[in-house]
């Protein structure tokens, strides 16, 4: 079992932030197969990208080699897994900067470390960092960047869910169901993997929780002053397969109107409304209002974004819906 000796300070300093980088290599190892598509906008992303990416590794023999020895069962290489700035708000490519900046040596070492030995003659090269940093531009600028104002929402919003669960039943609620293998402990414990690890002291160290859009988690650290813990949001990056607002909702407030009710079980931005609706962003902004003087949904700030999520009230009218014919 591996787990951190997390003390009071470190927990109550500890921070979420969005990690462009993070996005793009959960993306990536989402295209690698190292995480099942589970949703149904997974399963839709894999199918329009996926025969780009296959093409991509055919053309270059090292780039399956290279990338098979970087994600392992049990630990990624550290150089293509860097943990994010402790203060966020990093660009992708001052992000990627960080990758293609570690040395040759540094590379060998985190492949041995992967691998559990040396890596292999082909891998015994110069500019391996260039390249791994290559293929994760590609799946960013290809699979991340044109879907990103979304995603960044959809994450930010799942940030406002753990601070209120946070503020609800602190730190143990909030880390619980993070990530698989993940649970707080009791004392100053953190598990993080049912793996078979040394624990890591980090009095005094960031402890940083970065989101991420698919079924995809690891921890990473930067020497002992910044520790991070990359975990699948709660919310889904899309979601075809939905099914539609009840009829009987719809007919009470309007079909718009009611999609929009629906789907405030989780905070989100008008932007990721309208990403999921298919409703035009004015008539989004519409719905909220009444919904709002209807106090059936509330609305907060996260960073830059507005989120809106739904009332006690609003809970109790939706699941009503669910229970027709009881």
């Amino acid at each position: 079992m591996g787990w951190w000796q997390v003390d009071a300070d470190t927990l109550a300093r500890g921070r979420f932030v969005v990690s462009p980088l993070s996005e793009a290599i959960s993306s990536l190892k989402l295209l690698q197969g190292h995480a099942p598509a589970v949703h149904p906008g997974e399963r839709s992303w894999l199918a329009e990208h996926l025969p780009a990416f296959r093409e991509l590794v055919r053309a270059d023999p090292l780039t399956p080699l290279l990338l098979d020895a970087a994600f392992r069962p049990h630990w990624n290489a550290d150089f293509i897994t860097p943990t994010p700035a402790a203060e966020g708000g990093q660009s992708f490519e001052e992000e990627l900067a960080v990758m293609r900046a570690r040395s040759p040596q540094e590379v060998h070492d985190d492949l041995t470390v992967a691998l559990g030995s040396p890596p292999p003659p082909e891998l015994c090269r110069r500019d391996l960092a260039d390249r791994a940093a290559d293929v994760v531009e590609w799946v960013w600028r290809q699979t991340v960047l044109p879907q990103w104002p979304v995603r960044r929402r959809v994450l930010e919003a799942d940030i406002v869910a753990r601070t209120a669960q946070l503020s609800r039943g602190g730190w143990a609620a909030a880390l619980d169901d993070m990530r698989p293998g993940m649970r707080w402990l009791g004392g100053d414990r953190l598990q993080i993997n049912t793996h078979e690890h040394a624990p890591r002291e980090m009095s005094g160290a960031r402890l940083l929780f970065v989101p991420v859009s698919f079924g995809t988690s690891w921890v990473s650290w930067e020497g002992g002053r910044r520790y991070a813990v990359v975990y699948p949001c709660a919310g889904a990056l899309a979601e075809p397969g939905r099914p539609p607002a009840p009829e009987a909702l719809g007919a009470l407030l309007g079909r718009g109107r009611a999609s929009v009710l629906v789907l405030l079980d989780a905070p989100r931005s008008t932007t990721h409304l309208v990403a999921l609706t298919g409703l035009p962003l004015g008539s989004v902004g519409r719905h909220l209002k009444v919904l709002l003087d209807a106090r059936l949904v509330r609305r907060r700030r996260a960073g830059r974004s507005v989120l809106y999520y739904r009332t006690g009230a609003g809970d109790v009218l939706v699941n009503s819906q669910d229970r027709e014919g009881e």
